[in-house]
């Protein structure tokens, strides 16, 4: 029955390499069930509110919903889209998510903008639409905005693991450590983290990173119970006190318990047009097309990969059930934003899975019971200080800055776009600023380049929308 459904025989697999498939999948992105809680968890919304609501960060519950989420919709991957991939939390779309949208509204509302850009694009899936706006984009621009997501995503891990710090008066904006000095115990557990990632990666182990999650964070509890560091900012004390040398977000110390009945409390915690309450509709538009177009194409990149590296891509470059798959990732987006954990697209990570023999939906199955089970397993979370998860962002941040190669750097209608892109992302810590500013100058060089056709007529009306939002201070006080 299994071989019938999921085609395994006639895509060259067996049983046996799809479960295989699935554990690998499963242990090079378990890091997520640990790592999105730091990236949410600890983020206040417009209200000085955490996720959920609460005075106080809530990690269990937000691991919980990320492995519910993650694993029901890579079950529905491999039983209507027969891929194997896995879905989880977007790296990237949490942080934007976190850093600019929720910080300038309720954490309901910034949900509501996922809800609805999930709505959204599953409208372009079931109306052929997505098709014409991937094609809108240069090809060499997509890569852009992945390697400077990478760059964005790397940049955060450095400083909330206090190797990078903001300097205030002083003779530059970000310096090394604590006045240009790695100083304290925390530090060290961070490079350790990533260097042990870095060897097992060049050793080629699976799960090199969650292996390295783990390492770090067992030598991090037994650092904190020897010498009681404590935390970098002690809100205790009036006014806080703050330590450079703690630890920058929760302190490592083992829980009085590992299983525990999941908190699903967030589920249904979001307000779909709130955001049009608390920002002006332009920028909330913005947000959401902002999270589209990251969403769009990472997945459409992800899964042309993976069907490559699986021999699944015909000789026009598509691949089996491309309307599925683009379908249950759109609705993807929809639960993630429905359980209050960021929106949810497809993994890169799924191509460890198919070098270790996945072909079928059948592994991604697998992945998504072993997700599933992890929900019991929230508690653990809460031991992970960020210096020994934020390697990890190193880690992702490198694999997509590897994709700058294909950037064809002597035309620079494409370069300088590119250029701009990768670099505005992690310079002003925000995503949507870079993706505006690579349109606009691709469209602006284009046209004195006198190439006019080479641009699409839509990605001029997406240029015009983002003149629109660089531009929102002076015509909010135009228009009064």
């Amino acid at each position: 029955m299994l071989d019938t459904y999921f085609k395994i025989s006639e895509r060259g697999s067996t049983v046996s390499r799809e479960i295989r498939g699935g554990f690998v999948t499963f242990f090079t992105m378990a890091y997520i069930v640990a790592l999105n809680p730091l990236i949410l968890g600890f983020a206040k919304d417009g209200d000085g509110k955490f996720l959920g609501g609460g005075d106080a960060p809530n990690l269990a519950a937000v691991a919980a919903m990320t492995a519910l989420i993650a694993g029901l919709l890579t079950m529905l991957m491999g039983v209507v889209g027969n891929y194997p991939l896995a879905l989880a939390t977007g790296l990237g779309l949490n942080t934007f998510v976190a850093v600019a949208v929720a910080s300038q509204m309720t954490w309901a509302d910034a949900m509501g903008l996922v809800v609805l850009e999930g709505l959204i694009i599953t409208v372009l899936v079931l109306t052929g639409f997505r098709t014409a706006v991937f094609k809108a984009v240069p090809q060499q621009l997509k890569i852009a905005i992945s390697v400077g997501i990478g760059l964005f995503i790397a940049l955060i891990g450095l400083v909330d693991a206090g190797f990078v710090r903001v300097t205030k008066g002083g003779p530059a904006p970000v310096m090394l450590g604590d006045g240009g000095q790695l100083v304290g115990w925390p530090v060290l557990i961070f490079l350790v983290g990533l260097f042990l990632m870095i060897t097992l990666l060049v050793k080629k182990v699976q799960g090199a990173i969650l292996i390295g999650i783990i390492t770090a964070t067992v030598v991090a509890i037994v650092v904190e119970a020897a010498n009681k560091i404590g935390p970098g900012i002690n809100g205790a004390t009036n006014p806080p006190t703050i330590n450079p040398k703690g630890w920058g977000l929760n302190i490592p110390a083992w829980p009085s318990s590992i299983v525990d009945t999941p908190d699903f409390s967030l589920f249904g915690q979001f307000n779909l047009l709130g955001a049009f309450g608390r920002v002006s509709a332009i920028t909330a538009i913005l947000f959401v097309f902002t999270l589209l177009l990251t969403d769009f194409f990472d997945t459409v990149g992800t899964v042309t990969a993976i069907g490559y590296e699986a021999g699944l891509v015909d000789s026009d470059g598509n691949v089996p059930n491309n309307d599925r798959i683009l379908l249950v990732d759109s609705l993807a987006a929809v639960a993630g934003g429905a359980g209050g954990i960021s929106s949810n697209t497809s993994y890169i990570e799924s191509a460890a899975g198919v070098g270790e023999g996945a072909r079928t939906g059948l592994a991604s199955v697998v992945t998504g019971i072993l997700f599933l089970l992890t929900t019991f397993l929230a508690p653990v979370v809460s031991i992970i200080p960020f210096e020994a998860a934020a390697p990890a962002l190193i880690i992702v941040g490198f694999m997509m800055m590897t994709q700058i190669k294909k950037i064809d750097w002597d035309d620079y209608g494409i370069a300088i776009p590119a250029f701009l892109t990768i670099i505005l992302m992690p310079f002003t810590y925000n995503i949507a600023v870079g993706i505006g500013a690579g349109f606009i100058s691709h469209v602006a060089i284009r046209l004195l380049q006198g190439r006019r056709k080479d641009v699409s007529s839509l990605l001029f009306i997406v240029a015009a929308l983002f003149m629109v939002y660089f531009l929102k201070s002076p015509i909010d006080i135009w228009i009064g």
